[in-house]
């Protein structure tokens, strides 16, 4: 299978009980998919894995495997700071029927470069021939994937993509010589993805496609097309994006945004606040700026 485009970062809806509102969650991954989105990704930084346990992280991805009826590939997320926990979510998650693996990296202690590639290799191993992408942000991340640990991942047959999200293109061109075609790139966020896509990127996987899914779709083809114009007319706005969740919690915005485009996601899960009403105005005003309100 061949990964590539818009990949939303789907939210993990929660009602007051704490419990995943599945209805909401499949009408959502509908409207996206009926949108044109290349693909979907449950429990990345969006879904708020790192608040869910083990079992409503597979609640939600049995939600939107039923939801999106194969029509789109998943791609779901495992995140775990043990390698037998990693391993354990992945044949899970294989057994459920997705089509992908994000792979993440949670630390407490720093881990050395054998111990990150033993990781991300077990997971490989584990997830029986699935595409595996490799998600590094240093900006969460207490050890991330170093350039000479990403090329030689990318000689295992099925690590044949990364996100990276530390928004450093010159990272990302380091990246693509070093592993000279073996791994191709996902922008991270709505703000790169032009950049990313012209330096050889195949698409991107962000929580601000869950809103601005046609905008993003359009920057895409354009962007694909090698119309570089176009494709800055349709970047610079996206810009706005970016700043609101500069300004305020990632997971409580685009809840927020989802909640005043129909979609009852419910609130951040806690101890995370949601956005009050002066940020809820500004997410609002964003919104009606993109014509996504």
């Amino acid at each position: 299978m061949s990964l590539h485009g818009v990949f939303p970062y789907l939210v993990s809806p929660v009602d007051d009980a704490g419990e995943i509102k599945q209805a909401v969650l499949a009408d959502l991954v509908e409207h996206l998919v009926a949108s044109g989105v290349h693909g979907l990704t449950p429990l990345g930084s969006t879904g708020e894995f790192a608040y869910l346990p083990h079992r409503q992280r597979f609640e939600v991805v049995k939600t939107v495997l039923a939801a999106s009826c194969g029509r789109v590939p998943v791609v779901a997320g495992v995140a775990a700071t043990t390698v037998r926990d990693a391993v354990a979510q992945t044949e899970a998650l294989v057994d459920l029927g997705v089509d992908g693996i994000l792979a993440v990296l949670e630390a407490y202690f720093p881990i050395s470069d054998e111990g990150v590639e033993l990781y991300f290799r077990s997971i490989a191993a584990a997830a029986k021939g699935r595409p595996v992408v490799l998600y590094t942000n240093p900006q969460f991340q207490r050890s991330d994937l170093s350039l000479p640990v990403i090329e030689r991942l990318s000689t295992v047959d099925n690590i044949r993509y990364i996100k990276d999200a530390s928004t450093n293109t010159g990272r990302l061109l380091s990246i693509l010589e070093r592993t000279r075609g073996r791994m191709e790139v996902f922008a991270a966020s709505a703000h790169i993805p032009a950049c990313v896509m012209l330096i050889g990127g195949v698409g991107w996987m962000a929580g601000p496609a869950c809103i601005v899914p046609k905008q993003s779709l359009a920057l895409y083809e354009a962007a694909r097309a090698g119309d570089w114009g176009r494709a800055m007319e349709l970047q610079r706005p996206l810009w706005r994006v970016n700043e609101i969740f500069a300004r305020h919690s990632l997971a409580a915005c685009i809840k927020a945004a989802l909640d005043l485009q129909g979609f009852p996601v419910g609130d951040p899960l806690p101890p995370q606040t949601p956005l009050g009403d002066a940020a809820r105005a500004e997410v609002a005003d964003v919104l009606r700026s993109l014509g996504a309100l």
